[in-house]
């Protein structure tokens, strides 16, 4: 009997292969709110992972980001986004995937994060270690903040009252740049294998950081909240790292927390 990482993956795999034919057709995209946009590749893909994980699980409980969900009394739930990165999606932009996680009584114990553009399969179990199409990853080695590259989102609705600006800004004076990709869970799955140094975002969904999180701590890392407490699904913001500039970045958050700035976001000058 496969198990639930296997059949995760093969899932995620199916899936993928269905986004990236929505993606070929170049299909219209149609907004959720004011500014999320949702694609009929979001809802194709999200049926199918719910069809399959209900066959192979009946007694599973299932959190989709479309809402196609299954509610169960079980200790087993499944956290699954169809399609991270519709936005990049929608406009052909190469950045999304398909992530699938298991929860068992409130611990991942289970993670994938497909990307079907470069094929790569990031796969992580509980105390098993994280890998990239079946080969062992790790974080990166980066010792300072000062030479690390690190990834950052920011949400759909209400930039404009988003104080994440100012880590964004304070972060990019910092490091060697600060990447903003628009895909959360490959953002994290990019630190399991180095990629960047960091990760961090606020208001993510349970779907959005699952996987993600299992792979970078059984990839060696470190994963926490922005102030340093203790991570957990329905936490509202993240820090995820190589482990070694951790603690430099929470330094760092904390002095903005408190308004106090390194650097100061320069002002509009005459004619510059």
């Amino acid at each position: 009997m496969a198990s639930y990482l296997e059949t995760a993956a093969e899932i995620a795999r199916e899936s993928g292969a269905l986004l990236a034919n929505y993606l070929a057709r170049g299909i219209p995209f149609e907004l959720k709110g004011e500014y999320d946009l949702v694609t009929e590749a979001d809802r194709a893909s999200e049926r199918l992972i719910v069809e399959r994980l209900r066959s192979h699980y009946p007694s599973h409980g299932i959190v989709a980001e479309e809402g196609g969900g299954h509610t169960s009394l079980s200790e087993y739930r499944w956290h699954v986004d169809p399609l991270d990165g519709t936005t990049n999606f929608a406009h052909s932009f190469p950045m999304f995937n398909v992530t699938l996680a298991l929860e068992r009584g409130g611990e991942i114990i289970a993670g994938v994060v497909f990307d079907p553009v470069r094929q790569e399969s990031f796969t992580a179990e509980l105390g098993g270690g994280a890998y990239l199409n079946n080969r062992r990853i790790r974080v990166s080695k980066a010792q300072r903040l000062e030479d690390s590259l690190v990834a950052t989102g920011f949400p759909s609705r209400r930039r404009h009252l988003n104080i994440n600006i100012h880590f964004y800004y304070q972060m990019a004076m910092v490091t060697h740049g600060v990447r903003r990709a628009g895909a959360a869970a490959l953002d994290l799955a990019y630190v399991a294998c180095g990629r960047l140094d960091a990760f961090w975002e606020f208001g993510l969904n349970s779907w959005d950081m699952a996987a993600g999180t299992l792979l970078v701590a059984e990839a060696g890392g470190r994963v926490s909240g922005m102030r340093g407490e203790a991570h957990g699904m329905t936490s509202l913001d993240l820090l995820a790292s190589n482990g070694a500039i951790h603690d430099p970045a929470l330094t760092l958050f904390d002095e903005i927390f408190r308004g106090e700035f390194r650097y100061k976001i320069p002002e509009m000058s005459g004619g510059h």
